[in-house]
């Protein structure tokens, strides 16, 4: 427990109240990092950091298996994008200052992995997607509404969302190439992440979506993954 402060002097808050203009000044340097190539950084070493340094896996990976893990750490590379600008939008305009404090937590996280995918398709050779800034621009729009509606509803999207991505990292897993060591630690480590993360959503007391917008969700994320794949 912290001290309890002096009662001489007025108590400190570490929280205290930010300018309108410092907080679009924090959004928008925000928005830019997590777009730009090599703005974010990892607060955590990425899980492929633990393969041996002479590790040959890479290497070993003929051209068109390049190319294909390539483009399953892309499409996991915009989904980090859109996890950051959800959570993003969430926080913004969430009703209770324990939700935001969750919301920017797991955001933390997630900046791990956006760093780790990014980290991954440089050594394939590969690059993020072009179409980045307007999954980030849609998805902070999505989170900034479920936000305004009200907590469980945003926390409930917050789990369905999670439970999608889990569905693809399960998938991505599944397609790897038994030698390509690194991106399966790094892929393991996000899902057991993302797994945390929708928990917590639903332990805040996230309500559980119908089916219907499940599926409309699931084809939402069709729609992001093919795209994103290639482009």
């Amino acid at each position: 427990m912290p001290d309890k402060p002096s009662t001489t002097q007025p108590a400190k808050t570490a929280n205290r109240d930010i300018a309108p203009i410092d907080q679009l000044v924090i959004g928008l340097d925000h928005i830019i990092r997590t777009i730009s190539h090599g703005g974010t950084k990892a607060h955590r070493d990425s899980p492929a950091a633990s393969i041996d340094i002479n590790d040959q896996s890479t290497e070993s990976l003929n051209t068109k298996e390049k190319k294909h893990i390539g483009g399953l750490m892309r499409i996991n590379h915009t989904g980090e994008v859109c996890a950051q600008a959800l959570y993003q939008g969430q926080a913004l305009t969430a009703k209770t200052e324990s939700i935001k404090a969750a919301m920017n937590e797991s955001a933390k996280e997630e900046e791990d992995h956006l760093a780790w995918c990014e980290e991954r398709l440089n050594e394939l050779d590969s690059r993020p997607s072009h179409l980045n800034p307007l999954f980030y621009g849609l998805s902070f729009g999505i989170g900034a509404l479920a936000g305004m509606i009200g907590d469980k509803w945003s926390l409930g999207f917050v789990a369905a969302t999670e439970d999608q991505v889990c569905q693809h990292l399960r998938s991505h897993l599944d397609q790897l190439p038994e030698q390509d060591e690194k991106s399966r630690a790094i892929l393991e480590q996000m899902l057991s992440d993302e797994q945390e993360h929708g928990d917590k959503a639903r332990s805040y007391g996230g309500v559980a979506f119908n089916s219907p917008a499940k599926k409309l969700m699931s084809a939402m994320s069709k729609v992001m993954t093919a795209s994103t794949y290639r482009i």
